[in-house]
């Protein structure tokens, strides 16, 4: 083909920048979107060049000439959409979490099989040029055993536009937890390589957004009065098969130092890393002193930095998925097991 044709479902400030990535590929376009406001949606395709412009979902799925679609919506609808793509006959990069349950989340990936469809997440926050270097040298043994990690993502003031369905557990399943904490838990699963977790203790808070602060500047949702009713405060302690353990802290506001502190941490017992900036740490045997390296040399897998590359290159030219089906999937029985967690006030084990 001659160019790869996307179709867009949900017309969303993260829309705009993405509709921007696929455009800069030499072999895909942005060729029709649909949204369920018109004002959004004609701004995103003047702006982008997308020709195509549909008042239902039903009407892009069933145009021929889109291959693949791009879907970010309210996280209710996450699973359910990609089905009907995949049902439709076409690939399918969908925009985190996963789905509001691991149930949904297999339904998804029994659909992408059935049709023989590509299907993954655009977990944007691993193609870093941060991440890829700590994940590189984790891959060469360079920090040895990794025994711990650390994912963080807190924000001073950071919700999303209040009133909107971010903050609606029915519409949104989660708050900070499901926007920004599955990314960093995402890159920190990643860069340890280790999606083989066993066990979850987890707390989630609500005191900020309930009494109308905290809001940050992200978003393009209409207000409603919608409940403020989610998580704006999550932690867990995910423990591993190999006795490995990962502390998870997000915080869509809370009281910081500064406005925004995000990244992950690797302790390992030759050396120890921060991706947040991309930095190591360790005792230099032959000179004999300790040294904090801030300039990371590795090869890094995916130069272009960019979900949407990969998954264009994927399809196109056979390069590798950087997000595979399996490492969704155990992202997403963590975030299972964290809500169970909160609910029951205890440890849960994964699996039972």
């Amino acid at each position: 083909m001659e160019k790869l044709n996307f179709g867009f479902i949900g017309a969303g400030q993260i829309s705009a920048h993405s509709a921007g990535k696929v455009n800069e590929h030499p072999r895909a376009r942005v060729l029709a979107a649909h949204d369920l406001n018109a004002d959004r949606l004609r701004e995103l395709c003047e702006a982008n060049g997308i020709e195509r412009r549909y008042a239902t979902r039903e009407d892009l799925l069933a145009d021929g000439d889109i291959d693949a679609v791009y879907i970010a919506v309210p996280n209710a609808f996450h699973a359910p959409f990609a089905i009907e793509a995949l049902r439709a006959g076409k690939h399918v990069i969908l925009d985190k979490p996963f789905a509001l349950s691991l149930a949904e989340a297999d339904e998804v990936v029994a659909a992408a099989r059935e049709t023989g469809k590509t299907f993954t997440l655009g977990m944007n926050q691993r193609f870093g040029s941060g991440v890829q270097k700590i994940r590189a040298l984790a891959g060469t043994g360079v920090f040895g055993d990794i025994y711990h990690a650390k994912a963080t993502w807190l924000r001073r003031e950071g919700i999303p536009r209040l009133g909107t369905w971010f903050g609606n557990r029915e519409l949104a399943g989660a708050g900070c937890l499901f926007d920004i904490g599955v990314h960093m838990l995402d890159v920190c699963l990643y860069v340890i390589d280790n999606f083989d977790p066993v066990s979850v203790s987890g707390a989630t808070y609500t005191k900020f957004g309930n009494r109308g602060l905290g809001e940050g500047g992200w978003g393009l949702s209409d207000r409603a009065k919608t409940e403020f009713n989610v998580d704006d405060f999550a932690s867990a302690l995910i423990k591993f098969r190999n006795g490995a353990t990962v502390a998870l802290d997000v915080a869509w506001a809370c009281h910081i130092e500064g406005k925004n502190r995000m990244g992950a941490e690797v302790f390992g017992t030759d050396a120890g890393a921060t991706t947040h900036p991309p930095r190591v740490f360790r005792r230099n045997p032959i000179r004999e002193n300790y040294e904090v390296i801030d300039d990371v040399h590795a090869a890094i897998r995916y130069p272009h930095e960019c979900r949407f590359a990969n998954f264009i290159n994927h399809l196109c030219s056979g390069e590798e998925l950087c997000v595979t089906i399996n490492q969704a999937l155990a992202v997403q029985k963590i975030l299972d097991a964290i809500a169970a967690s909160c609910a029951t006030g205890r440890e849960v084990i994964i699996g039972e």
